[in-house]
């Protein structure tokens, strides 16, 4: 995407704030025409001065008590433009981080976990702040800068038409110099936004986690690398702001030749008697305002080009594909469980590494699944394909004969609840943590869904109980505590089926045995999936897979497959045998 495709975007958001624009436009009309009348009064003013004692004082009275209404009214609106800039600006960016976030949560899954965090944060965050500033920049440069260029080419042409060819000779001049180290910097500030998201998701990962990084002794070497982070972004940004910061002195000492000439000439007119002292004073305030423009677009370019670099990144997340929509006929699921079939499904999260092949499962409705297996044997990745976080490549995954590709997403997902190994709380209530999925339950039913988990207790000996506010993601509480409410959200919930990801790996033994029997009441008469390492809390399952290489090796009760002797008989003897 290139620069004048980048700015088009961005002003389209800004068009939805036409109004204020056009109120900042006819601002700047009455600002810039006030500071352009005021040189000319000064001008007419200079001519009552003809000589010593030769002062036509009521005149300049006159003329001054106008150059002082003009300056009032151009410092007005000036204000006035400057306000509605503002607005445009900050609007703008408002609606764009909207839609950027917005943009977030329509994303495919694969997104999300193929890009760093701190580097989406980065993009919504530090690039929108440069786009903010190069907004308002840009706004004021460009509405002033119009009018100041007419006027003042109106205003020299009157006064002199051959000084004012002259000035105009040099704009061009002045517009190529910036327009080579335009071409020149915007590739520098393209690698400084690109290396500033890659500081900030580095910063995010040894931030978080800080405990893992002081436990291995790793501080130096998080420091090193950090500082290599850094140091990278100190030279691109020293080499982007220096490229940037060529264009306003060249174009400056443009202006000032010409300036000189215009000043020499003028001189001479005035010996010659063609033109007054009073009009020479003006047009060369007038040449300084015609100039005033391109000294300011070359001096705010380092926050322009800023923004083109800023605004590129925001719009590769806006254009990049969404989560597939659901299909127009795309029906929803009912209050009841259905039988749940996996028929030859395939699925690789690369094309070139295979991970479910052939993949074939009837689960009847109300039945107790576990599924165990070694680490990276797909066990995960079933229950992604089943919740629709990735589609299958091949094959199909059924729900009551109905192809779950033709199943509204919203609908699928709120059939499921789903306890998972990496808790996850936001920043507000311990109420409103386990309300997540219900936003309107009763009192009542938080307390008796954390009761339910095995919450209720180390709640109430928080400070403020149930009202304790969740720092962070849950830095003041233990890991186990964390898991305990995710629990609780998903039984306040109480949805038909149920997927648990290791739900109890973080809590000691004595609480999951009594989880354990709270997800005996939860699950009774409903389809769960359940997968785990320590076998001991799925005994109890109605069918056991094992999965290997993303295909089921064996399948069948605990005590059917300990016969078998196979897989699942090493795996469970390896947890059980005792260590002489």
């Amino acid at each position: 995407m290139n620069t004048r495709q980048t700015w088009s975007r961005i002003l389209g958001f800004a068009h939805r704030y036409r109004r204020l624009v056009w109120i900042a436009a006819a601002a700047a009309l009455i600002s810039v025409s006030a500071s352009l009348a005021g040189p000319l009064l000064i001008g007419q003013g200079i001519d009552t001065m003809t000589g010593a004692g030769r002062v036509d004082f009521d005149r300049l009275r006159l003329l001054l008590l106008a150059l002082g209404g003009v300056y009032a009214v151009g410092g007005l609106f000036g204000w006035l433009l400057s306000y509605t800039t503002n607005q445009v600006a900050y609007r703008t960016v408002f609606s764009l981080r909207e839609t950027l976030f917005g943009k977030f949560d329509r994303l495919p899954l694969k997104y999300h976990d193929n890009q760093p965090q701190g580097d989406s944060i980065s993009r919504f965050v530090n690039d929108m702040d440069a786009v903010s500033d190069g907004l308002l920049q840009g706004f004021n440069t460009l509405l002033t800068g119009i009018v100041t260029i007419v006027g003042s080419i109106a205003l020299m042409l009157y006064i002199s038409p051959a000084m004012t060819l002259v000035v105009l000779l040099s704009a061009p001049a002045a517009y190529y110099v910036a327009r080579f180290i335009t071409m020149r910097s915007q590739q520098t500030f393209r690698e400084q936004a690109k290396v500033l998201g890659s500081l900030n998701g580095y910063a995010e990962e040894m931030i978080g986690g800080q405990r893992v990084v002081q436990a291995f002794g790793y501080e130096d070497r998080a420091f090193a690398e950090f500082k290599g982070h850094n140091e990278q972004l100190y030279r691109t940004g020293m080499r982007s702001q220096f490229y940037g910061s060529l264009a306003n002195p060249t174009t400056r000492l443009v202006n000032n030749v010409t300036f000189s000439v215009i000043a020499v000439i003028g001189s001479v007119l005035v010996i010659a008697g063609r033109l007054t002292v009073g009009d020479l004073s003006s047009f060369l305030i007038f040449s300084n305002l015609f100039a005033k423009p391109f000294n300011e677009i070359t001096g705010v370019l380092t926050q322009l080009q800023s923004a083109t670099a800023s605004g590129q990144r925001i719009f590769a997340v806006l254009d990049l594909p969404e989560e597939t929509p659901d299909a127009p006929d795309a029906r929803k699921l009912g209050g009841g469980q259905g039988t749940i079939t996996f028929d030859r499904i395939g699925f690789a999260y690369s094309p070139e590494r295979p991970l479910i092949r052939n993949f074939s499962l009837e689960v009847k409705p109300g039945t107790r699944v576990a599924i165990v297996g070694q680490t990276g044997a797909g066990k995960t990745t079933l229950v992604n394909l089943l919740m629709r976080f990735y589609d299958v490549d091949s094959g199909e995954i059924r729900i009551d004969g109905t192809n779950i590709r033709n199943i509204a997403r919203d609908s699928l997902r709120r059939s499921f609840g789903m306890v998972l190994q990496e808790t996850w709380l936001f920043g507000g209530s311990i109420r409103d943590n386990i309300a997540y999925g219900k936003p309107d339950a009763t009192d009542a039913e938080v307390i008796a869904a954390a009761k339910a988990a095995n919450a209720h207790a180390f709640i109430k000996r928080l400070p403020e109980g149930y009202d304790t506010i969740v720092a962070g993601a849950g830095d003041n509480l233990s890991q186990g505590q964390r898991q305990l409410l995710t629990i609780a959200r998903v039984m306040l919930v109480d949805p038909p089926m149920l997927i648990l990801d290791e739900a109890t790996s973080s809590i000691d033994t004595l609480t999951e045995i009594r989880i354990q029997q709270a997800f005996l009441k939860m699950i009774e008469g409903r389809t769960s999936f359940v997968i785990a390492h320590r076998l001991s809390t799925i005994q109890g399952s109605d069918l056991i897979l094992f999965m290997k290489d993303g295909d089921i090796v064996e399948h069948g009760t605990h005590e059917a497959l300990l016969e078998q002797d196979g897989y699942y008989a090493r795996l469970y003897n390896s947890q059980f045998d005792v260590v002489s």
